[in-house]
């Protein structure tokens, strides 16, 4: 029973590794000056078990204002829907927790709701998501498309009815980097000086 508790905390180990982060550099040159001077000056690169990039990220650096949210279940009521938040550029073939396929290719993060008509229970105890938008459909830094709009982007990108996309949430604790959570990897970063957490791995078994 000892070997095999040792053995066990070893594959868990093992399996906590297949992911990490490391500093990156400023955004892509492809990112419209606007955009990237409203970003972090570096970003993050996640890596994995191999050390190679997946992908690496930038957030905004300052938490763009607006109306707050008057909805219920919001995370993050602060921010304006549609807001850019963030841009992610994606070295290898990736999946979101729906499994939707992220093609290689740089999108910009934009801040959304999911709607509340029966089809997402379950899928998150907030409603706060980050949905992905192909760099050349993104309407530029200071648009904030309602939730119809963002959608019609949004299926721009993934090529389906569902868009891609990414759950987020104001992170209350104290962690940095990637932590592990089943199945999920979140990313503990901050959007300006508001500590969020990201999943950018996982799979929801809904």
């Amino acid at each position: 029973m000892r070997v095999f508790a040792v053995i066990l905390a070893l594959g868990t180990a093992l399996f906590a590794a297949d992911y990490k982060t490391a500093p990156g550099a400023a955004a892509p040159a492809e990112v419209p000056d606007a955009v990237r001077n409203a970003l972090e000056k570096s970003g993050t690169k996640v890596l994995g078990q191999d050390g190679a990039a997946k992908f690496e990220i930038w957030m905004r650096a300052a938490l763009p204002g607006g109306p707050a949210s008057t909805e219920q279940n919001v995370s993050l009521p602060m921010i304006p829907h549609g807001a850019l938040l963030g841009v992610v550029r994606y070295v290898v073939e990736s999946s979101d927790r729906r499994g939707f396929q992220i093609k290689p290719g740089i999108y910009t993060l934009r801040y959304s709701l999911y709607p509340v008509n029966g089809d997402h229970q379950g899928v998150a105890p907030q409603r706060d998501f980050l949905i992905l938008v192909r760099l050349a459909d993104d309407p530029g830094l200071d648009a904030t498309p309602n939730f119809e709009k963002l959608m019609d982007l949004a299926r721009k990108t993934s090529g389906t009815p569902h868009p891609l996309a990414l759950s987020l949430r104001k992170d209350a604790g104290s962690a940095t980097g990637l932590t592990q959570a089943g199945d999920d990897w979140v990313l503990h970063t901050k959007i300006g000086d508001m500590p969020v957490a990201i999943i950018v791995i996982g799979q929801y078994a809904g």
